[in-house]
């Protein structure tokens, strides 16, 4: 049986790109977004634009990423992964473009937590009650 979780974050991004490489071959730029929860990847996909218009035309991309772009852009989302610092639960977004045939990525990390964990892992018993310095 299959359990995402027996998976490396950098293996289950691997996963994500084969997933998406048919949808990525037909854009020109998007976000690619990737939930986590427990450092196993949850929800992910691609935010675009499929058309644009100007001046009442409506036209869809004249190409997509190829397969070596695809592949350099997988890469470079692994790689980004060397720069997420403990966090286990948050959103990694992947903004790509095509720039006279260069592919150009910008990743955002989103880190998100929860105060009902803080609260487990800080009883109130060990910490001074925090004041205000306005008081």
């Amino acid at each position: 049986m299959f359990v995402v979780n027996e998976y490396s974050l950098p293996r289950q991004l691997d996963i994500v790109f084969r997933e998406l490489s048919e949808e990525l071959s037909g854009l020109e730029s998007g976000t690619v977004f990737v939930q986590i929860r427990n450092n196993v990847v949850g929800k992910f996909g691609i935010r675009h634009t499929p058309l644009a218009g100007r001046d009442g035309h409506v036209e869809g991309p004249e190409q997509g990423l190829n397969e070596g772009q695809i592949h350099t852009f997988r890469n470079m989302a692994i790689e980004s992964l060397n720069y997420k610092k403990n966090w286990t639960h948050g959103e990694i977004s992947y903004e790509f473009a095509l720039r006279r045939s260069d592919l150009v990525v910008d990743a955002q990390f989103e880190s998100n937590y929860n105060m009902a964990s803080s609260m487990i892992r800080y009883p109130k018993q060990l910490h001074k009650e925090a004041r205000s310095e306005l008081y």
